[in-house]
Order: structure tokens, then sequence, then C-alpha cells
């Protein structure tokens, strides 16, 4: 049994997030965890709401309500339609917990300590009708590399560029939209990764099985222009863990705080702190995960997100990590293997929080159930590029994959079965050379599907899936046993027996992709018994004749060209 800490990117505070989103971190890494539980490992999967920094504000303000208030029901919200799409953290965190500020303030005062940290004075945007210094999420502008009318002051969503907000072509607020900015001096604290650039492209190149996407955008940020720079970790707001502290080694930091991307990252092992409060374990139980001089040394630490997300995840965090750790003594674990997604675009165009485009989180609970939409998003998941969801691709695949291959299969040999032996698998018969045929594709696509999982290929594992699907359903067709029936009851019983026992095994392979609709196989059929096979011969006599079972309701409904054309027209525009 091995140790896998998995952590998905942790999403912003500033309301219901969208399809885009869910496949780009949480989707795949729940299929991740759910596979490595399934394959008898110790797992701990830890999410959290990103609450700090200009989102929360922003989005508050424009809900009327204090932010404290706003990021407690949002994080309620979010935490539901987790549960809703079946995500299975150990914990799912909040980034304002007092765990993320302890140990967010502890880490900047160790990096101030060694050095790490400056104090510097620069130039920022003072809005005058706004009365207040703008921080780089506060300020609109296009973007001088694509020319993206919406880009932020920190990064340009559209081609992902770091900026500040100096760089961008006619600025604005993103509080008032006014355009009337001066640029100002004020102090920050800084962190400086400069000092530990070549810190950082020593671990980087250390990491070969990253994806090109992951080790690409790294050594661009890395590299490109004048190379890393140092980073602003302070912010001139309210919302925040803030910046001056008992014990920091500066002062004059008051009404300051920290840079959500200095405490987000951080979060992670906070929230794995709250999991161990909310169990009543000590600080030894979450120490073991993230300490590696307190038991993680053998713990194998995997990251998801999207590609907007990796610089501050291959370099910030890092840094971050990498000055910690040189005080010596204790010894933070630093992420192994990070899994970077590229977009998911909406029907021509992109899926936008900000700009409520595409389909959400909750509009598509309100649709279908969560299965129908984990299938889809993770075997068409963004990752060798971009890849686009239209309601006629969601159509097709649910109807193809789910209802006609994985749900025929289920019905067509349960009804069978029911009509002409009852409802308890049959007895007698015995197998062929069609078995053997069939046991030899099964063992081959299950090492297949086995390494592309552990490989974190998603979209090649739910290809080698349905395989496994579709190799039932012709086996099913190749022998007959309605026909072979007729002359034959006890080699028919064998096929039957055969084919229900395969129908465990789907919903024992399927569970990490679509958890409802294994568990409703597992019911129906009785058991509980969710053993990983290593013996597909074995697998598929594991339920003996006369075992009980129930034929179940439709595992999947086909989608029809009317609903398909009602949501296309539903969700064309904008979510007020």
């Amino acid at each position: 049994m091995a140790r896998h800490l998995i952590t998905s990117a942790i999403p912003y505070i500033n309301g219901i997030k969208h399809l885009g989103n869910l496949v780009g971190s949480q989707l795949p890494s729940d299929l991740f965890a759910r596979y490595m539980r399934a394959r008898g490992h110790e797992v701990m999967f830890i999410c959290a709401t990103d609450e700090h920094g200009t989102p929360a504000e922003l989005a508050a303000a424009k809900a009327g309500k204090p932010v404290e208030d706003y990021c407690r029901e949002m994080h309620e919200t979010q935490a539901e339609i987790a549960r809703g799409f079946r995500l299975s953290f150990d914990h799912f965190g909040r980034s304002s917990s007092d765990r993320n500020t302890v140990l967010t303030q502890y880490f900047a005062r160790v990096l101030g300590e060694q050095g790490l940290i400056e104090e510097k004075s620069e130039k920022l945007f003072y809005s005058v009708d706004d009365g207040r210094f703008l921080p780089d999420r506060y300020i609109e502008g296009t973007c001088p590399n694509c020319g993206y009318e919406k880009a932020r002051g920190d990064q340009c969503e559209n081609c992902t560029k770091q900026l500040d907000p100096t760089d961008l072509i006619n600025p604005r607020s993103a509080v008032s939209g006014s355009t009337n900015l001066e640029l100002r001096e004020t102090k920050h604290l800084f962190l400086r990764q400069k000092t530990l650039r070549e810190d950082i492209r020593s671990w980087i190149k250390s990491k070969a099985d990253w994806p090109v996407l992951t080790t690409s955008i790294a050594l661009k940020w890395l590299d490109d222009g004048d190379g890393l720079q140092d980073r602003g970790i302070t912010r001139d707001l309210y919302w925040g863990v803030p910046a001056q502290f008992e014990g920091a080694p500066w002062t004059g930091m008051e009404g300051k705080v920290f840079y959500v991307w200095f405490d987000a990252p951080i979060e992670y092992i906070a929230a794995t702190a709250e999991w161990a409060d909310a169990n009543g374990l000590d600080d030894s139980a979450w120490q073991r995960w993230w300490r590696t001089d307190k038991g993680a040394q053998d713990v194998t630490y995997t990251e998801f997100m999207g590609k907007d997300n990796v610089p501050f995840h291959t370099l910030s965090f890092p840094a971050t990590l990498i000055g910690v750790n040189r005080a010596g003594g204790e010894q933070w674990k630093m992420v192994d293997y990070i899994k970077s997604f590229n977009y998911l675009n909406y029907d021509g165009g992109q899926f936008s929080t900000s700009q409520g485009r595409g389909v959400f989180m909750d509009q598509a609970l309100s649709i279908l159930p969560s299965d129908y939409w984990r299938w889809w998003l993770l075997s068409h998941a963004p990752e060798s590029s971009d890849s686009e969801f239209t309601w006629e691709n969601f159509q097709t695949s649910v109807n193809k994959d789910l209802a006609d291959v994985l749900g025929n299969f289920v019905s067509r040999i349960t009804k069978f079965c029911r009509s002409k032996f009852g409802e308890a698998l049959p007895e007698g018969g015995s197998w062929g050379e069609r078995e053997d045929a069939l046991i030899a594709e099964l063992s081959t696509r299950l090492a297949a599907y086995e390494s592309f999982m552990e490989a974190k290929e998603v979209r090649k594992a739910a290809t080698e899936l349905r395989a496994i699907w579709v190799a039932g359903n012709e086996y099913l067709q190749s022998v007959g046993p309605w026909t072979v029936f007729k002359t034959d009851p006890a080699q028919a019983a064998a096929q039957t027996r055969l084919a229900l026992n395969l129908m465990r095994l789907y919903a024992i392979l399927s569970e990490p992709f679509i958890p409802d609709a294994a568990g409703l196989i597992l019911a129906a059929l009785k058991t509980e018994d969710r053993s990983w096979p290593t013996d597909i011969r074995a697998a598929l006599t594991h339920l003996p004749a006369g075992h009980a079972f129930e034929t179940p309701e439709v595992l999947f409904r086909k989608i029809a060209d009317e609903e398909r054309e009602e949501w296309q027209k539903r969700f064309s525009g904008v979510r007020s």
C-alpha cells in the first residue's frame, strides 16, 4: 500500500464554478483519488475555497453582503455542489481558516528571517474616484501581449501571461470602472524569488515525467524576458491574512494583507490540518502527510490544475517551501507531479465565471445527474490541447457511450436472465473458446486501463474503459444466449452467469468515472465487494450460481433532440 496526497486547485469563492473549472482540476483529481483508493492505497484528497483577495471583496460587494458572510455562505454552496458531483474530498477547507492564518504568517516569518522577504517601495495605481489603492486584480485593461480587453492587473486569463497593472493598456478600476487613476508610492513585502531561481530550475528539471504543458509553462516564466522576478506578496486590502503580526521581522505593514497567491497554496497544508481538527486528531495526523521529517517521506504528492494556475504552483509556492526548508529542521513536502490541463471552451467561445458564460455546476446538476457530466467531461478532458463543449457532442456521447454501450449491456443481460432463469445467477454449462478470447481481451485492456490511470492519462483511460464495455456487448452479440437457450439452456446459463459477473467487473472499473451508476449496478447484484480484479477469469466467476440479483432501472436515459435544442438555447447567453 502506497500513500497518495492529492490536491485540486482551490476554486475562488466568487460564485459557482462552471464546467471548465470542474474538468480543469476538481474532477480529474477526484478520478485519481477514487482509483487509488480502489487499488487499496492510503489517500488524502484535499481541496478548499480560495476566499481572500480581490475576487472575494468584489463578489461580496456585488451581492451587498459583508465579505465574511458572503464567503461563509458561498463555501457552503460550493461544498454542496461538490457533493452533488460526488467529489470525494477527505476535507473541503477554507483559506480564511485560523489554521491558514497561522501557517501563512509562520511561513512568512521564516522566509523573512532567512532574508528572503524584503520591503520595497513601489508605485501603484490609486483610484481617485474610489479613494483607495487598487491591488492588481482590482484593475482591468487591454493585455499588451494578446489584446484581450478584460485582462487583470496580475495575469491575462486569455493568454496566461503574468502582468503588472502598469503593463495594461487603458487601465480602469474593476470596482467602479473609473479611469481616473494615479500612480502613487506605497510599501509592500516582496518574496525574493530571483535568489531561488536556480534552486527552482534544478527542481523543475528533476521532474522528467511531468506533462509537457506543465514544464513548458514553468520554464517560460522562469526564463522569458528578464526571467523570474521577485514577487510582491502583500496587498492593500481589508480581507485576508494580516501582513503585520506578532513576531513578524518587519514593521509598518498595518492595513495590508498577504497576496492571495501567497496564502492560497498554503491552504493545502492548512486544510489537511483542518481535516485533523474535524476528526479529533492531533497534529501528527496531518504532519505525516506534509512534513518529511514527520513521516511524509513515503508520500507521493500530486496536484491537479488548469494551465493558468501552473506558474504559481511551479514557481511561487515552491519558492516558499524551498525557502522555508532552507531554514533547516522541519522539511515540508514538495509536489512530485503536477497534472495540468488546457481550457475547455464553450460553443465557440470561452467559459467564464466573471462573465457568466457557459454551463455552471449547479445548472448542470439541475438538468441531469452527475454521472452524465462526469463521463463527458473526463472522456473529453483538455489534456493535449484545448477542447470544446458542444451540446451535440454531449448528446452523442451520453447516448452512445452510456446508454447504448454500458446501459444496454446491463439491461439486456438482467432482463434476459430474469425472463429465462429468474433473478439469480443460473447454474450449468461451461466456457469455451469465445469466453477464453474475451478473458484474454479484457486482461490486456485492464492492464492498459490501469497503466493510463496511474499515468493520469484521463482521456486514454476513458477510451480504454469504453472499450472494456464494448467487449461485453460484442461477446453477448457473438454468443447470443437468447438463441443458444432454445437448444442448449445449460450453455446459455454459463454465458449469462459470466455476463452478470461482468456487470460487477464493470461497476468496479467504472466507479472512478461514474460512481452513482457503479453503485446502482452493485446494489442490483446485491454485493458490496468492490475488490479490484487481479485475475479476470477469477473475477468472472466471483458471483456463484444461485446468487440473487435485481433487475435495475434504466442506468442512463437517452437525451432527446428536443431537450438538447432547448438546453442549447437556454445557455446561449450569459448567466445573470
